[in-house]
C-alpha cells in the first residue's frame, strides 16, 4: 500500500507569518509520535505568494484520519477554548485547503 501525502495549503497574510511559524515551532513533536506518521515539513513562500505549504506523509489514509480525529483535534483546541482554559487563538491563516496524494514513485540520494 503506497504512502499518502497531505498538503495543507495555508493563505497567510505577511503580518501573520511570524505568528504561524512560532505556533508550528511550539507544537514541534506533536505529530512525530503518531502511528503511521512518516514526514513533516513547513514550507515558507519565498517569492510572489502568501501561501505556506504544510507537508505530511503517512503510511495510510487511515493513519492520517486517526491523527486528524485524535491528537490533531486536541492540539488545535477542539472547541471554544485552548484546552487549558485559555481563550482560543485567532488563526494565523486566512484560508486553508487540503490536497491529498498517493506516493507512486520516490527516490533518495545514493550513498556513494
Amino acid at each position: 500500500m503506497p504512502s499518502v501525502v497531505k498538503i495543507n495549503v495555508l493563505t497567510v497574510p505577511a503580518e501573520q507569518r511570524e505568528t504561524l511559524e512560532k505556533r508550528f515551532a511550539a507544537r514541534a513533536g506533536s505529530v512525530e509520535n503518531s502511528d503511521g506518521f512518516e514526514w513533516f515539513e513547513l514550507l515558507r513562500p519565498v517569492e510572489g505568494t502568501d501561501t505556506y505549504l504544510v507537508y505530511t506523509r503517512w503510511r495510510s489514509e487511515e493513519d492520517f484520519q486517526a491523527w486528524m480525529n485524535g491528537s490533531m483535534k486536541a492540539a488545535h483546541g477542539g472547541g471554544e477554548g485552548g484546552g487549558d482554559g485559555a481563550p482560543k487563538q485567532k488563526p494565523a491563516a486566512s484560508g486553508s485547503t487540503l490536497w491529498s496524494f498517493e506516493v507512486v514513485q520516490q527516490a533518495a540520494p545514493k550513498n556513494g
